[in-house]
């Protein structure tokens, strides 16, 4: 799908979808523990629907209440299309049974590859893993090896990518696993727990990117009781087996990464917009994507008791270096964003950018030269020259089939000169369903 955006400000009042990375997290919690979970508010995006499709390939049962159901938690819900609380009964494996194998199609989403190729060590049958051109070129090539060092049997295609076959027992024993994407890790944790009784899994962690991610994943097993050792520079884990994760409840929290988009918006073209459904006190890391506007220029300000977010900015928007090493999802935003600054901005510390859904550094690069923006290229990140030239001009850009590459250019586009059509916008959808249609792009025919 190609859409056209024309230039505008952008302002009022918008609700951030649900957290991503919380909704697959107690998916797969609620899938592998016991008894029922009610996940309320979760967020109904392709990834989302990616990692409820996997779970029920496990053997888990998810109902799906909407709007205006009985069930509703919230009457003020009204009715429509929804979605306000998946129950997911759990014993995944244990109600799949032991026969035959299991196919899983992840679509696009990294995060369920990643966390459900753990998972499936886990079990006594084979689970074959599959999924988009993307997922097919990005390689689990580490976790693959930690699987197997575990115990678990492994194969896959040439680089550690899928089509790839797991199948357990977990055995346990000392791994040493790098981690350029967290996702590495969090996998581990959170399947260790569940080895059989009297295993004990310790994991050496020599590198390790997206820190912030870890504190969540620890925050869910601080959550569950799970036991476990670590250092404090979380360079190693020790997890004994023989747990069980008990049934989750509750609404799930906004999503600072995809706030960083509409955000993006308000600071190219001032704003003010409102953002409501964040939790300040989140441990999602992207919530630092607002520090990085506070230092460009832009205001930035908490109401506590709505709670609500407001970004805004009334003077120029300011270059600066930015370490992106704990979030790197946020470079397309942040570059969007300095395009329209003045000075350099450099956005470093990043170089695991490269392995996202695209290589998002060379990416951002090429798509933002089209509209005419200065960019030099570093092995981990960018700088972009902004001011130099004037306001990006329009144009035509490509959205690589990822998420936040196009929801970065749409951002930028709303402040450009003229009117920017992007190709390949339908994957803005991944994890931000109706944010073409909140910034008022417009379909174009092909």
């Amino acid at each position: 799908m190609n859409v056209l955006v024309e230039p505008r400000r952008f302002t009022g009042t918008v609700r951030i979808p649900a957290s991503k990375s919380h909704t697959i997290r107690r998916l797969l919690i609620a899938s592998l523990g016991d008894g029922v979970s009610e996940i309320d508010y979760p967020l109904d995006s392709l990834d989302a629907r990616s990692c409820a499709a996997a779970c029920r390939a496990l053997g888990a049962v998810i109902e799906e209440h909407w709007a205006g159901d009985p069930s509703c938690p919230n009457p003020a819900d009204g009715e429509g299309k929804k979605l306000v609380r998946w129950i997911v009964k759990g014993g995944a494996f244990q109600r799949r049974g032991g026969n035959g194998s299991i196919s899983i199609d992840v679509g696009n989403s990294g995060t369920t590859l990643f966390l459900f190729l753990a998972a499936a060590a886990l079990g006594s049958v084979p689970v074959r893993f599959d999924g988009d051109g993307q997922i097919r070129r990005r390689g689990a090539g580490p976790l693959l090896e930690a699987l197997s060092a575990l115990g678990a049997q492994v194969e896959a295609a040439p680089g550690g990518c899928v089509p790839a076959l797991v199948r357990g027992p977990w055995k346990g024993g000392r791994v040493s696993i790098p981690c350029p994407t967290s996702q590495y890790l969090s996998a581990l944790l959170l399947a260790a727990p569940l080895a059989p009784a009297g295993t004990l899994t310790g994991i050496d962690v020599p590198l390790l990117n997206e820190k912030p991610y870890i504190g969540m994943t620890l925050a869910y097993l601080d959550a569950q009781g799970i036991p476990y050792e670590k250092k404090e520079d979380l360079s190693w884990f020790r997890v004994p087996g023989g747990a069980s994760y008990r049934p989750v409840k509750g609404p799930v929290p906004g999503d600072f990464s995809s706030a960083a988009f509409p955000a993006a918006a308000a600071a190219i073209g001032g704003g003010p917009l409102t953002l409501l459904g964040l939790d300040p006190g989140d441990t999602q890391g992207d919530k630092a994507f607002f520090d990085f506007l506070a230092k460009m220029g832009c205001q930035v300000s908490w109401n506590p008791s709505v709670p609500a977010l407001t970004v805004s900015r009334n003077g120029t928007l300011r270059g600066g270096e930015f370490d992106l090493n704990s979030t790197p999802d946020m470079l397309p935003a942040c570059a969007a964003v300095a395009a329209f600054a003045q000075g350099d901005t450099s956005l470093v510390n990043a170089a695991h950018a490269r392995i996202k859904e695209t290589d998002r550094i060379a990416v951002m690069a090429a798509e933002l030269g089209k509209l005419g923006v200065k960019v030099t290229q570093r092995p981990d990140g960018l700088v972009i020259h902004g001011g130099a030239a004037g306001p990006p001009r329009g144009g035509n850009v490509e959205g690589h089939g990822d998420h936040r590459i196009v929801m970065a250019l749409a951002a930028a586009a709303l402040g450009a000169a003229g009117p920017v059509e992007i190709r390949g916008a339908e994957s803005a959808a991944v994890t931000y369903p109706g944010f073409l249609e909140l910034i008022g792009a417009l379909p174009k025919g092909e």
